[in-house]
């Protein structure tokens, strides 16, 4: 319409401006299939890929959170189907629309080709990314919520990506976290099974303390914390004979504070210093012997005397 003002009657000053400006729209920068490419297709193009991404990323939303929902998946199997359809939903745009346009699709071979390049020039690793996330969402290694420790990062997973994941440390920090890691590094998941995790609690006794008696407080101290569980129930297990100590393991499982375990061994040893203590248990501390093989006269008398009295 704009164009068509500036060719008018009643500008006809500018029709000269609008002819050529309708000229450098339609001119063809190159060709594809057999299908000019100018400005006005990119221009559409650009416009049409924004919708199909938008309208996956809403399938992906409309299938996690109403469809899904009520299907016997996990929140984690829930998020993977959803965007390996959202993937799907999205290339089956990407060629219609291309056919659409008129684009001969044998074409694509030249992308590939090009793409093939760019990959050997340095996008390696976008791709290799992309894959892994691929596998990740398709073989399950790790999902949506579950506990990892990946490398230095350990947290609960929030979301995966098509290049990264998201992981939330206990700090509410997110870390965003390649997805070729989880392929290529020893990845931990504690939560691969269920929920329960087991939480070992070390500590140490006096040789004068009575090793049963410590055993019982410290399975009952556990008992008592609301968030260890009754089954699995806690165990004591003797350790060692150490060099100050008898040293001991309270091994424990929960299910409610697995994102917070430093916070449940706090918990308990509070519980253990003040039970020892009312109990007359004796926490250790470092002891050595000190022998002397050779010492010279002075020092011996003064050693041997009963008293030194500090000079004056």
């Amino acid at each position: 319409m704009f164009l068509g003002f500036l060719g008018s009657q009643e500008a006809p000053l500018l029709g000269d401006a609008a002819v050529h400006i309708q000229h450098f729209i339609d001119a063809p920068l190159f060709e594809m299939g057999g299908l000019p490419i100018n400005l006005l297709f990119l221009f559409e193009s650009a416009i049409f890929l924004l919708v199909l991404a938008l309208f996956s990323h809403t399938f992906m939303l409309v299938m996690q959170k109403r469809v899904l929902t009520l299907m016997p998946l996990d929140p984690g199997q829930q998020y993977a189907v959803a965007r390996v359809l959202s993937y799907l939903i999205f290339a089956l745009g990407l060629v219609v629309g291309l056919q659409s346009l008129g684009l001969n699709l044998n074409s694509l071979v030249v992308v590939g080709g090009a793409l093939g390049l760019g990959v050997g020039l340095g996008l390696q690793a976008v791709v290799a990314n992309f894959v892994a996330g691929l596998i990740l969402l398709l073989e399950q290694p790790v999902k949506l919520g579950d506990r990892v420790e990946v490398g230095d990062t350990y947290g609960d997973i929030v979301q995966i990506r098509g290049r990264s994941t998201w992981v939330r440390t206990n700090d509410n920090v997110v870390i965003i976290v390649p997805n070729s890691d989880f392929i290529n590094q020893k990845v931990t998941n504690w939560t691969a099974n269920d929920r329960q995790v087991r939480i070992s609690v070390p500590f140490g006794v006096s040789y004068r303390s009575n090793p049963v008696k410590v055993r019982d407080i410290a399975i009952d101290i556990a008992r008592k914390h609301p968030d260890v569980m009754s089954e699995p129930a806690p165990e004591v297990i003797f350790l060692d004979f150490g060099d100050s100590s008898l040293d001991f393991e309270l091994r424990i499982w929960t299910i409610t504070q697995v994102q917070t375990p430093l916070t449940l061994k706090s918990d308990l040893y509070f519980a253990i210093f003040d039970a020892f203590g009312k109990a007359d248990i004796e926490l250790p501390f470092p002891q050595r012997d000190l022998h002397l093989r050779t010492i010279s006269e002075p020092a011996a008398k003064v050693l041997n005397s009963p008293t030194i009295v500090p000079e004056s």
